[in-house]
């Protein structure tokens, strides 16, 4: 039987981890009688993605994100609508798509994943040429991932500090809205578009989000007196988010957001500037997912 051809893209900045180790990990968990690994580092941004068009034009059998949810994402969004599946080796900051899957965190038990070499499909959004598979978002978390993108320092530790450098001074703003059809005007602290239900690291926004449901759930967070941030921290690691008095879910497949002034919109934690008005769909079984 011809062995399994599978490129590992390895980002080297990913959650602060360094990964010189990774390689040999790999041929020592790998079943090497099955799979024939090669291995690639990413060096600026969008590799990953170049990398996994170059893969696709090769006819490997999988590609593996070996980073976090920004590496997925690029890699996720050349592979989508092809047969090709993706496999992840969690070692983000966040790692909330992993998370969701219920990979696991260790790098050896995340490899004997891929040696079962399971899959499922999974829905995916879409804004224009570009896909996410976890959370889209505008507003207060896409300022902190704007922010956090020009961090020195990774991992959870410099995600904390870049939210809270940016809280103190961030005011909510006002947005349309238009959902399948129906039209919403909202003074909003940040609005996340959810195809899983996490963020990361078990912060859970969308407790009811599902990536095969063919929905997105968009969580509109208004605006909130600062003191009960205590208690919207606890609905995030507590899965009750949607029953904050401060929190609206509504789950669709068109979606329309327009923001007053210029902002810049996160997909799966990478800031980009995507203008005024943003225009999201959703893809059906768009992803093939190692699990």
């Amino acid at each position: 039987m011809r062995k399994k051809r599978i490129l590992f893209v390895i980002n080297p900045v990913s959650g602060g981890k360094k990964k010189t180790a990774f390689n040999k990990q790999v041929l020592e968990v790998l079943d090497l009688n099955r799979f024939d690994p090669t291995f690639k580092i990413t060096n600026h941004a969008n590799h990953a993605h170049e990398l996994a068009i170059s893969a696709i034009e090769e006819q490997y059998d999988a590609v593996v994100a070996v980073g976090g949810d920004g590496t997925i994402n690029e890699i996720g969004t050349a592979l989508a609508g092809t047969d090709m599946p993706l496999g992840i080796v969690p070692e983000g900051s966040g790692n909330g798509l992993a998370y969701y899957l219920g990979i696991p965190m260790n790098e050896s038990a995340a490899l004997r994943r891929i040696n079962r070499f399971d899959t499922m499909a999974i829905d995916c959004g879409r804004i224009g040429e570009r896909c996410f598979f976890n959370i889209a978002g505008i507003g207060f978390d896409a300022s902190v991932s704007d922010r956090f993108a020009s961090e020195t320092v990774r991992g959870p530790i410099g995600y904390l500090r870049t939210v809270l450098n940016v809280i103190s001074g961030y005011k909510p703003k006002k947005y349309k809205l238009k959902i399948d059809g129906k039209e919403y005007e909202r003074e909003a602290f940040m609005i996340s578009v959810a195809n899983s239900p996490q963020y990361g690291n078990n912060a859970y926004i969308a407790p009811n989000a599902s990536i095969n449901d063919g929905l997105l759930d968009v969580c509109v967070v208004h605006k909130f007196p600062l003191y009960t941030l205590p208690m919207m921290i606890f609905h995030l690691f507590n899965k009750t988010a949607d029953q904050s008095e401060y929190v609206e879910i509504i789950p669709g497949k068109q979606i329309c957001i327009e923001q007053e002034g210029k902002a810049p919109v996160h997909l799966d934690g990478e800031p980009m500037d995507l203008g005024q008005r943003v225009e999201i769909t959703v893809e059906q079984q768009a992803l093939n997912i190692i699990c």
